[in-house]
């Protein structure tokens, strides 16, 4: 201890580490005033290499300018011949913390907005410096030692602190590499306009989840685990998903099956039959199709999880599968009174001049039955944008028939019983 006193209070170490005091301060203050400009100029909404850049060099400002000021610090002792191995070694740290803080920022713009590195970024940038810190300083080895003595599994295979640390950071180091692979072919697969929109999503979710595995399995290997030792806790997984796990793997590959078969995709108009709250009147569409599940959005925009096997197992209505044109049915039932053939024309007139209903085919009307009431009439008509709501487009017609029934004087009857009560016979007596 007291020779470590001695060199720290040595002339020229003192004066390297004065200028490595003032090259960290100057670099914070500074560092810190850029960022604050950067945060008043930037715009969420900017993008492009300009955007990037400027936001790259507002992170990496104070390390920037430590490096900067640490290498004329060190061209100014060289020029006086003092010594300059500590700032050699500031040196060598500011790089490196350069080159990580870079790397990690080029992961996050590779993985995504959405990715874990994003949320991370700062620590995981500080945990591989200080990894590297730790092996430019010289007490890498000492502490491989320490963490290498520490067994976890006392017995006759050892296996310390240290492989686990080791066999950790390999694994998630070929996770990385393989979740940046996959996500550059999804980009790639999802600009192909000449493939189906379910088809890209069912090659890029089936990339990704295949790369990852596959990252795993190499990670675990490379970090010396016996991948043959791992045939019992494989062997629990099976059981494991043929009870308990047996309706998640369904629905993956339930999933699977929807996005390459191409039955339903994002913007359908579906429908589910029976199924209590639903009918061909209630409706949604498609949002997004997830490994486990779709999202389907009503008209009250309220999103719906529907698992994929619910979809596989069960009949769905898909209003847009081949063709979005839908035919839609109005019963009405007029008065014996009434002239039918009047009525009939009314009905089509009801849908004159109506932006949504189709000429061609054009709408019919026809007389159903004679019921006990009256004559059930029905009109019908075909629209080609169910997207925009069924209800919405009945509610005009409906309204319209109304007004035109009213102009023809031609009534809608309600339900009535008439009684006739015969008072010449007398009553017949009881059995």
């Amino acid at each position: 201890m007291r020779e470590f006193f001695d060199q720290l209070t040595r002339p020229q170490v003192l004066a390297e580490l004065v200028a490595l005091l003032l090259a960290l301060g100057i670099a914070a203050i500074g560092g810190h005033l850029l960022r604050a400009w950067y945060r008043r100029r930037a715009t969420r909404s900017a993008h492009g290499i300009a955007a990037r850049a400027l936001e790259c060099g507002a992170l990496l400002a104070s390390v920037l300018i430590c490096l900067a000021l640490l290498l004329l610090a060190r061209w100014l002792f060289a020029a006086e011949a003092v010594e300059t191995r500590q700032l050699d070694l500031a040196l060598q740290l500011t790089t490196a913390l350069l080159v990580v803080r870079l790397g990690i920022y080029l992961l996050r713009l590779l993985l995504g907005p959405r990715s874990w590195v994003h949320q991370w970024e700062g620590r995981l940038a500080m945990v591989i410096w200080l990894t590297i810190a730790f092996q430019l300083v010289g007490w890498f080895n000492a502490i491989e030692s320490t963490l290498d003595s520490l067994d976890l599994l006392p017995g006759k295979s050892t296996f310390s602190l240290w492989s686990l640390l080791k066999g950790l950071v390999v694994v998630t180091g070929f996770i990385v590499v393989t979740s940046v692979v996959a996500r550059a072919i999804e980009r790639r697969v999802m600009t192909m306009d000449s493939v189906a929109l379910s088809t890209r999503i069912g090659i890029s979710k089936f990339t990704y989840f295949f790369l990852v595995g596959l990252g795993v399995l190499l990670g675990i290997n490379a970090a010396g685990v016996d991948l043959t030792a791992l045939t019992v806790l494989t062997g629990a997984i099976g059981v494991g998903l043929g009870f308990g796990l047996q309706s998640i793997a369904a629905n993956f590959v339930s999933g699977f099956v929807l996005l390459m078969d191409r039955s339903i995709k994002p913007g359908d108009v579906i429908s589910f039959t029976g199924q209590t709250g639903t009918s061909t009147e209630n409706f949604g569409w498609v949002q997004e199709l997830r490994g486990r599940y779709v999202v389907v959005r009503d008209r009250d925009g309220v999103e719906t999880l529907v698992p994929n096997q619910h979809l596989i197992i069960n009949p769905v209505i898909n209003w847009s599968y081949s063709d979005r044109r839908v035919r839609l049915k109005l019963p009405i039932r007029i008065s014996y009174r009434d002239d039918p053939e009047e009525a009939l024309q009314v009905l089509l007139a009801a849908t004159a001049g109506n932006p949504r209903v189709l000429q061609e085919p054009g709408p019919v009307s026809r007389l159903m039955q004679f019921s006990d009431h009256g004559m059930d009439l029905e009109l019908r008509f075909w629209i080609s944008d169910p997207q925009n709501g069924v209800n919405n487009v009945r509610s005009e017609v409906n309204r319209a028939i109304w007004k035109l029934f009213r102009e023809h004087g031609i009534t809608i009857p309600t339900a009535q019983r008439e009684l006739y009560i015969r008072r010449d016979e007398p009553p017949t007596a009881a059995p």
